[in-house]
């Protein structure tokens, strides 16, 4: 592993940042199918293994994410430091590591705290990664994060799509659903599907907040739009972690067609919930079940959103006396007699 020299740290005059390494294939425009080429095209060194690191965290190579990031934690280059602590905290929920991932976003909100200080781009870098961090995991922003309006001009434009993403997933979880797909939209509209990894979280708040709005075609229309970006470099980590907010889509989409893909999504989803849980639970207060299936938690997430048996029936294509059975058996293991009971076990 070879880091960056002395020099990169400094921020460059008229520039967002002198240093490349602020999750740089995030940041990459590259057509599906050549994320290789897209970081085999990148400077040696810190950024090509950052790069690198974000693939294997995206594409649910955990293990491997940790391995490659886990040297950058101590680098001079603090956008380097930001990078290799988002992938390494976000690659240890999966493995069962909550105690490590809480200790990386705590290292990443001690940054921000003192980062503006040294520069306003800096500031950005920081408060990117913090607040990325937070709204993922559901977790109250830090008190330091400068304003949305602030934050985004001093960002690079792969990295501004992202942030929208995490700005409207924010606006998601506050019932503003509407607002939240508004902004989807018009990202979208401004050419973010340049950004595979940015397009493809922006298409899955889309989903998230069309089901709220019980506007299926739309979300359905999104989650396929965002297949179609993930599957040629198998990006398939953002659909499990998105898993219990979209509202069955995936029972109802990308499990008649394909099936395989499908069981590898619920798998993630079973892993990085449990470390999701270890984190979210504690620091909010909130009691996110942990002990239901998924099929379980997407028909009891729809129940409490409104939606009737029958209309659930139809979505996720099984019986109504099968819907029943779902609701029955999480109301069972959550030890609670309602739809309402079930809603304090629900992601917001």
């Amino acid at each position: 592993m070879s880091d960056t020299a002395p020099h990169d740290n400094a921020i460059a005059k008229g520039t967002p940042f002198a240093t490349k390494t602020l999750m740089p294939l995030m940041n990459t425009p590259f057509a599906p199918g050549t994320h290789l080429q897209a970081i085999e095209a990148m400077a040696p060194g810190s950024q090509r293994d950052i790069a690198q690191a974000e693939y294997y965290y995206f594409s649910s190579q955990p293990e491997q994410a940790l391995a490659a990031a886990a040297p950058y934690l101590d680098s001079p280059d603090v956008t380097a430091r930001l990078s290799a602590c988002l992938i390494c905290a976000y690659a240890n929920l999966p493995l069962g590591q909550a105690h490590e991932a809480k200790a990386l976003l705590d290292q990443m909100n001690a940054i921000l705290a003192k980062a503006s200080e040294r520069s306003p781009q800096l500031g950005a870098a920081s408060a990117f990664a913090s607040a990325t961090a937070a709204v993922l995991l559901h977790l109250p922003l830090p008190q330091e994060l400068p304003d949305a309006g602030a934050l985004l001009p001093l960002l690079p434009r792969g990295l501004r799509t992202f942030a929208l993403y995490v700005q409207a997933h924010l606006l998601y979880l506050k019932g503003e659903y509407a607002i939240s797909a508004g902004i989807v939209e018009a990202t979208l509209l401004m050419g973010a599907t340049a950004y595979p990894i940015p397009a493809i979280y922006l298409r899955l708040v889309a989903v998230m907040d069309y089901m709220s709005l019980k506007n299926v075609d739309k979300a359905r229309e999104h989650l396929l739009a965002a297949w179609e970006l993930a599957r040629p470099d198998d990006l398939i980590e953002p659909f499990g972690e998105h898993h219990g907010l979209l509202g069955g889509m995936l029972e109802s989409v990308i499990k008649p067609k394909w099936p395989g893909d499908f069981k590898r999504i619920i798998d993630i989803t079973y892993l990085f919930s449990a470390g999701w849980r270890r984190v979210h639970n504690p620091v909010t207060g909130d009691e996110v079940a942990d002990d239901l299936t998924t099929t379980e938690f997407a028909t009891a997430m729809l129940a409490t959103r409104g939606w009737a048996n029958q209309e659930i029936a139809d979505h996720l294509g099984v019986s109504i006396n099968t819907v029943k059975r779902h609701l029955a058996h999480a109301m069972d293991k959550l030890g609670v007699k309602s739809r309402k009971g079930l809603q304090r076990y629900m992601l917001r």
